[in-house]
């Protein structure tokens, strides 16, 4: 299989096609131009065909979510089968002293977490002590470290 039909693939569950309660094939899914734009249509019926049950089962097989019992604020956020799908805001307290941050600079969370600063910079006018901060989701996969509205984010990843 192309690699280009694979990104397509993968695109069907990113954007929640597969979530659907009825399942619709990819040759019905899709304009011809775009099965032609992606590879897909130079599969043979057969392959074709597997491929849809293949998608099909995996997303019958999807386990349903699972309630948590530990408050929001102070727990690891259950880890989806799609990275950065379904993924929520991370609400904890910054353990120590906070003066402003820059590209390389790591925040430990009273949650057990560590994230790191890939891009942005700030300095804050005095340093805050363990303030409440939030690490938010974006698209494809990247987080924000956010102190409050009024002050500017910066790009993180985890680090632990």
């Amino acid at each position: 299989m192309k690699r280009r039909t694979l990104a397509l693939v993968l695109a069907c569950f990113v954007t929640g096609a597969i979530a659907a309660t009825t399942w619709v094939d990819l040759e019905h899914r899709f304009t011809k131009e775009q099965l032609h734009a992606t590879g897909l249509d130079t599969l043979t019926a057969a392959q074709l065909a597997e491929l849809n049950r293949l998608l099909r089962d995996d997303a019958e097989a999807a386990p349903a979510p699972v309630a948590a019992s530990a408050p929001h604020a102070e727990r690891e956020p259950e880890r989806s089968r799609f990275i950065g799908f379904n993924d929520e805001p991370i609400e904890s307290t910054l353990v120590g002293t906070l003066n402003g941050w820059e590209p390389g600079t790591e925040f430990a969370l009273a949650n057990g977490q560590r994230w790191k600063v890939l891009k942005g910079h700030y300095t804050l006018s005095k340093p805050l002590q363990a303030p409440k901060v939030k690490v938010v989701p974006g698209a494809a996969g990247r987080w924000f470290f956010r102190l409050d509205d009024d002050t500017p984010g910066a790009r993180v990843y985890r680090v632990d």
